[in-house]
């Protein structure tokens, strides 16, 4: 039982370390040593319990997309979304949206396996931007996939692009003032295109 309970804490530790690694690195400059250095175990050890890099990766993503924040439903007024997307990104996301900086400059390996899990959240909020449309919340002659995509730009770009967002601004984005100062402009934007739900 022990033997088990220390193969787990080990596989644990690798995966924690492969996940800093193809972060921070993505896949083509992540390495195998340093992953090892990181996990602080022997080179060797790690191709005992995975084949190589592409599984590493592959592992990573997979429970990196099962501990996406899925509890989170998305609001109910589509003028709260951006803004509600925007602090799950900032509050949960950071290190899995680096990564995916990376993925959009690097060759990666076919078939990721946490690809499907993205989708089928990315979907998600397909969906329910298009069940806010039919309840006539979302202006019928705007597209609900493109909306979804507006958004999810509109809450990523800031965040991972931080030179450029304080060339543009001024303010630096990891400050508390760009981001309240955001999240407002988010909101204000968001209610020129949708309608509120009404409390009754």
């Amino acid at each position: 039982m022990g033997e088990i309970r220390n193969a787990e804490r080990t596989r644990k530790l690798i995966l924690n370390a492969a996940k800093e690694e193809f972060f921070e690195k993505g896949y083509t400059g992540a390495r195998i040593e340093s992953i090892a250095k990181r996990a602080g175990i022997n080179k060797q050890l790690i191709y005992h319990y995975f084949q190589g890099k592409e599984e590493l990766i592959n592992k990573t993503l997979e429970e990196s997309a099962t501990s996406f924040p899925s509890h989170f439903v998305l609001p109910a007024n589509p003028v709260d979304i951006a803004e509600f997307r925007f602090k799950v990104n900032q509050e949960y996301l950071m290190d899995f949206l680096k990564f995916t900086a990376w993925e959009a400059i690097e060759t990666q390996p076919n078939h990721l396996k946490g690809e499907e899990q993205r989708k089928k959240i990315l979907d998600s909020y397909n969906k329910d931007m298009q069940s806010k449309q039919e309840m006539g919340l979302v202006p019928k002659e705007l597209d609900p996939t493109l909306l979804t995509l507006m958004i999810s730009s509109l809450t990523i770009y800031p965040l991972l692009y931080k030179d450029v967002t304080q060339m543009i601004t001024g303010y630096n984005p990891d400050e508390q003032e760009f981001k309240e100062k955001w999240a407002q402009f988010l909101r204000l934007v968001s209610k020129r295109i949708f309608k509120e739900i009404e409390n009754k």
